[in-house]
């Protein structure tokens, strides 16, 4: 009887599957990032380009309506904090051609006005023009003089002056009389726009320029501030054509 050598066979191995592999972990679209925080020395930066840049902007445009060179030192004051930026802009002044042009457009002082100081009223211009002892013209303006002839042209001076007064006729009442003649009826003077018995004004200001009155000379009320103030007792007053 052959001998048949037993052979061991070791039990079939089964194979595992295949380890899946996980996906990346992507984040919910439902979670929300959480903001990040900026440290100090960031805050602190972003500061410092902002107001390196307003000092920038500021010098252009100091630059721009000057004229002239501005440095960051001169429109920066002294701050501590680097994000307060306080700036001065030059004053910028109105080129010298343009002064002339409106000296040249304002009406000249009438050539036969006399000299020193003096008001001027021109009855054909419907003017007041009030100059200092330097011949320089303080201010002029349109009036409303007298739409009777009552006035002879000539020279006159300040007789008396009165803060509040009441018309001729009682039809009214004005401010900052100032008298330099004497009519028909009643003295002549500068004072302002009369005030009638019913609270209105006797005339506007776009009027001013026309002979509207009854005899005086009718001001808006800061032109005869003015003239209250040029004209003590005694200031010459010349009347023109």
């Amino acid at each position: 009887m052959s001998r048949h050598k037993a052979t061991h066979r070791a039990p079939r191995r089964e194979s595992s599957p295949p380890t899946a592999r996980h996906p990346r972990h992507e984040p919910s679209p439902t979670t929300a990032r959480r903001p990040r925080r900026l440290s100090r020395g960031r805050i602190g930066a972003l500061a410092g380009a902002v107001a390196a840049t307003l000092v920038i902007g500021l010098a252009s445009v100091a630059t721009q309506l000057g004229g002239g060179s501005a440095s960051a030192d001169e429109l920066v004051a002294d701050s501590s904090d680097p994000a307060i930026v306080r700036a001065t802009l030059p004053i910028v002044e109105a080129p010298a051609s343009q002064k002339d042009q409106a000296a040249q457009e304002e009406p000249a002082v009438p050539a036969d006005s006399g000299q020193g100081r003096r008001i001027v009223f021109s009855e054909g211009q419907q003017r007041v023009w009030l100059i200092d002892d330097d011949e320089n013209v303080a201010r002029t303006y349109l009036v409303s003089g007298s739409k009777h002839d009552n006035l002879d042209r000539g020279t006159y001076s300040v007789t008396s002056r009165a803060r509040h007064a009441t018309s001729y006729d009682y039809s009214g009442t004005m401010e900052f009389f100032v008298r330099f003649a004497t009519g028909d009826t009643a003295a002549i003077g500068f004072h302002s726009v009369p005030t009638g018995n019913d609270g209105e004004l006797e005339q506007t200001k776009d009027e001013l320029g026309t002979a509207l009155s009854a005899g005086c000379v009718r001001q808006w009320r800061d032109d005869a501030v003015a003239l209250w103030k040029f004209a003590p007792v005694g200031t010459t007053v010349v009347v023109t054509a």
